[in-house]
C-alpha cells in the first residue's frame, strides 16, 4: 500500500480545503457532506475554526483540533485533482521517504548525472527538487520498502 503524505493544507471557500501531498499531487476536498454524516464536523461551520486547519503531526493528515481531523488516505482517495505549476515536484526529503533512500543517494545521482539538473532536479536555494517521474524512471515506483508505509 503506497502512503500519502500531506506536505501543506489551506482552507477555501464553500468549506473545503487544498492539500498538497508529499509526491507532488494537490488535491481540493469538500468538507460539506460531512456535517450531515458525522455531527464532530459540524463545529467547523463557525468558519473561525475552519480557517485553523494545520497538518498533522507527521503528515498524516490534516485536523483542526484534538477532536476533528481526517485521515491522509480519505483526503487523497475523494479529493479532487487540482492542476499546479508544481505538480509531479517533490522535495528530496519526501522523495527518500517514499523511496526509502538516504538522501545523500540522490545527490550522488546527481553528481554521476544519473538525476540530471535542470529536466530531473533542481535546487532552489539549499533545498533540491526532484521529479516524480524521475524518480520513477530510476527507482521504481514508491513501495513497502518506504518510511511512510504503514506496515
Amino acid at each position: 500500500m503506497f502512503f500519502h503524505k500531506v506536505r501543506a493544507v489551506s482552507p477555501l471557500p464553500d468549506f473545503q480545503v487544498l492539500v498538497q501531498f508529499a509526491e507532488g499531487v494537490t488535491k481540493r476536498y469538500d468538507l460539506r457532506p460531512l456535517f450531515a454524516r458525522w455531527p464532530v464536523f459540524r463545529a467547523l461551520q463557525d468558519g473561525r475554526l475552519f480557517d485553523e486547519v494545520q497538518v498533522g503531526p507527521g503528515g498524516y493528515g490534516i485536523s483542526w483540533n484534538d477532536d476533528i481531523d481526517l485521515s491522509c488516505g480519505e483526503l487523497f482517495a475523494n479529493g479532487q485533482v487540482v492542476k499546479t505549476p508544481f505538480d509531479g515536484l517533490m522535495a528530496f526529503g519526501d522523495a527518500t521517504d517514499l523511496w526509502g533512500l538516504n538522501e545523500s543517494t540522490l545527490r550522488k545521482a546527481v553528481a554521476y548525472g544519473k538525476l540530471r539538473e535542470g529536466t530531473d532536479v533542481q535546487k532552489f536555494g539549499k533545498q533540491w527538487v526532484v521529479s516524480l517521474e524521475a524518480m520513477r524512471r530510476e527507482y521504481g515506483a514508491p513501495g513497502p520498502h518506504s518510511a511512510g508505509d504503514p506496515r
